[in-house]
This record gives C-alpha cells, structure tokens and sequence, in this order.
C-alpha cells in the first residue's frame, strides 16, 4: 500500500526541466492550417526505425512499467481543497509557487483521480483533497508511430512519464475553439484523466490523417490499435486550407 502525505510536503520553486523541448510549452494557441500530407510523408519510417523511435520513447518515460496508484479502489473522506493547481503547459503549482521536483510532481500524479463531479483530487487511502487543473492534468509532450492502416499504432509519452497508445481503451478527441479557431487535441491517459497533445506533437500527428467515411461523412481522421479517431470533416479542412 501506498503512504502519502498530503498535506506536509517540502516544495522546491523553479521552474520543471526536461530534455524534450515540446514538454514546456504554451498550449493556449492551437490554430492549425493543416494540408494534405504527402505520400512521402507516410513512407518516410521504415519499421526498424518505427520500433527504435517507440524503444526511445519508453526510455525517456521515467515512470514507464512503475503506474499509478488504484485510487479508483480507494473512498476516504474528503478533506477539503488544497491550494495546488494544474497549469496549461503541465506545470504544478502549490501556494501560487512553481513545484521544481519533478519526483514529486511524478508522485501527485500518480494519486490523480477525476470523479464524476467533474473535478480533480488527489486520493490515498486515507483522505481526498482537491485541487484545480486548468485545462487537463496531463501533456502529451512525445508521439511516435509504428505500423501503417489498420496496424497503425500512435503511442504518446506525457510530461510525467506516461505511455499511452491512443485506441479504444485510451481514445483520442479533438475539440474547437470558437473564438480563436483552434483546435485541441486530447488522449484519455487513464480513469477520466486526459493528457492534451501539445502543439508541436499535434503537428506531427496531423501528418497521419487520412479521410475517411464515418457515418456518411467525410472525415479527415487519424487511425490507431484500429480505431478511428475523427479530427473534422474533410470539407471544413480544405476551406481551412484554400
């Protein structure tokens, strides 16, 4: 059984750090034009640098094979709010001041739950606390792709070690922003926690959309584990990109 305490931690300001550029970055603008990508673009990975690619991104995820905690199992009295936020770009905050530890940041994370009131606590087997996430608790910060159609797999590693491969256990959406044209991609990490795709892996994963026919509509989609992940209709796309 896990020991945690909640409410007596030490907390190091400055800013989190990693090797990966995309794990810091802004995500409020997710404005895409987005094209038709080549036929060279889908041949550009052979399958031995597809399994390198994956091999290389499990190693960078520094809670890979650890998991989290099965806080779906645990019902502790709630405790209250605690002052600790979730920002955007997947920097934590208690007090109003940056946490620097990137352990410890990896350890709240794996107490997260999200509950049916929609909001967001940190749970051990004996109390429940909350706090507030901006926007979704994790960031998908690293994808890379292996297989082609149907075998397509998208594996995507968050900022707090995570490895997820979208599919129908772990699926993806994509969501507009009527007031700035954005779009926003997220990835169900696990219970009802998302991770949101930063934006220069929604880049890159954009690369992989095909159109595709869903329910009589022409959808520009991206597959993985053989499902079907619709980013919008093939004909907004173009207008998009005329």
């Amino acid at each position: 059984m896990m020991a945690v305490t909640i409410r007596s931690f030490a907390v190091q300001s400055g800013e989190l750090k990693s090797p990966n550029p995309a794990d810091k970055r802004n995500n409020s603008d997710y404005f895409v034009t987005m094209t038709q990508h080549s036929q060279d673009t889908e041949e550009k990975l052979t399958a031995v640098r597809d399994t390198a690619g994956l091999q290389a991104l499990i190693a960078r995820a520094t809670r890979a094979g650890k998991g989290a905690a099965p806080v779906e199992r645990w019902n502790p009295e709630f405790c209250g709010d605690l002052d600790m936020e979730i920002r955007q770009d997947g920097t934590w905050f208690y007090l109003g001041t940056p946490i620097g530890r990137m352990p410890l940041v990896q350890l709240f994370s794996s107490v997260l739950r999200k509950d049916e009131d929609g909001k967001t606590y940190l749970v051990t087997p004996v109390e429940k606390v909350g706090i507030r996430v901006v926007d979704a608790p994790f960031v998908a910060v690293e994808m890379t792709v292996t297989g082609d159609g149907d075998e397509r797999v998208v594996t995507f590693r968050t900022n707090v070690g995570d490895v997820v491969e979208a599919g129908p256990d772990h699926p993806m959406r994509f969501v507009d922003e009527d007031d700035t044209g954005g779009l926003k991609p997220y990835v169900l990490v696990r219970g009802r926690l998302e991770a949101l795709v930063a934006r220069p892996v929604m880049y890159e994963l954009v690369e992989y959309g095909e159109e595709i026919e869903i329910d009589g509509v022409t959808m520009f989609a991206v597959r993985s584990k053989g499902a079907v992940f619709p980013i919008m209709p093939a004909e907004k796309l173009r207008r998009l990109s005329a």
